[in-house]
């Protein structure tokens, strides 16, 4: 078996009984966990998870304070050789540092780069850490940086590759969806349904909808089924005689559109005055875009 199919088989394959298969190698006279000083040690750079949520560290530090540290980090020396990069355990050494801790134990290993993505992902995804559009800015980047194919993707972090690659097709959400994902207003099954959706600004109306109706993803597929129904039946021979759109204000529009996460129309001529139309779900909704727009809450104009 080849070492990036060992991959998948966790982190004890790749920290533990696996570790010079899969080019993880112990560090010479580093048999057992080192003090090391806490502020020497780096975050690991290729990190796919961006967000920590305080309530979850609060409760690691209080268990780390009452049980003490129950398994050691993991380290890599860093290219100086004068500090560390973490390799395993930003949420232990996040939630020491709550502590007050100067030191913290962690086993040395000389890990390249390929390997370090790998094992920030295995060990994201075996606690379920990762929100869908991290884990696939992970793939893309093994993709991307290292080559992987999808196939050998799924080996590394023991996944289908149809799973991989319904993963890696988030990346194709326009950029509102994916910002409501990233909040935790949609999950992987509205994304993945979504994606049926070509038009960015119906697919970025679409989930805005979804969030406000709170529908879940059966539902989210249904309405994405009636609105394609809808397009075919609306699709006229003579559609293409219609005046075609300015590609600059087009792009205005999408850009816009992006930066207050709904839908944006600016119509105008070319000349004399024109006007912006944003479109909003509802009073939370409209909240939110004048905030976006004012960089001012609502409460504050209107008592």
């Amino acid at each position: 078996m080849s070492g990036r199919a060992r991959l998948g088989r966790g982190l004890e394959a790749l920290l533990g009984d696996y570790i010079q298969d899969t080019g993880v190698a112990r560090r010479e006279g580093a048999a057992g966990p080192a003090e090391i000083a806490v502020r020497a040690i780096a975050p690991n750079p290729l990190q796919p998870r961006r967000a920590f949520r305080s309530e979850e560290l609060t409760e690691l530090a209080a268990s780390i304070k009452a049980n003490g540290l129950l398994q050691p980090i993991v380290v890599r020396l860093s290219a100086s050789r004068r500090s560390y990069e973490l390799v395993a355990g930003e949420r232990r050494l996040r939630a020491v540092k709550q502590l007050g801790w100067t030191d913290i134990p962690a086993q040395v290993r000389d890990v390249d780069d390929r390997s370090l993505l790998v094992l920030a992902l295995v060990e994201n995804l075996q606690r379920e850490e990762l929100g869908p559009l991290e884990e696939c800015q992970g793939y893309q980047k093994l993709r991307e940086t290292f080559g992987y194919t999808q196939q050998e993707i799924a080996d590394a972090v023991g996944k289908s590759r149809s799973t991989i690659a319904n993963v890696m097709r988030l990346a194709a959400l326009p950029p509102s969806v994916r910002r409501l994902m990233d909040e935790g207003a949609l999950t992987m099954g509205h994304g993945r349904a979504i994606l049926a959706v070509e038009d960015p600004i119906q697919a970025a109306d679409l989930a805005r909808e979804a969030v406000a109706g709170d529908w879940s993803v059966r539902e989210t597929e249904q309405r994405v089924r009636e609105l394609l129904e809808r397009g075919t039946r609306n699709d006229q021979p003579h559609t293409e005689d219609k005046p075609k759109s300015d590609p600059v204000l087009g792009a205005l529009e999408e850009a816009l559109g992006d930066h207050l996460g709904t839908r944006v129309q600016i119509q105008w001529k070319g000349e004399g005055k024109g006007a912006i139309r944003i479109s909003f779900q509802g009073a939370r909704d409209l909240e939110r875009v004048f905030a976006a727009v004012t960089g001012r809450e609502a409460g504050e104009v209107v008592e």
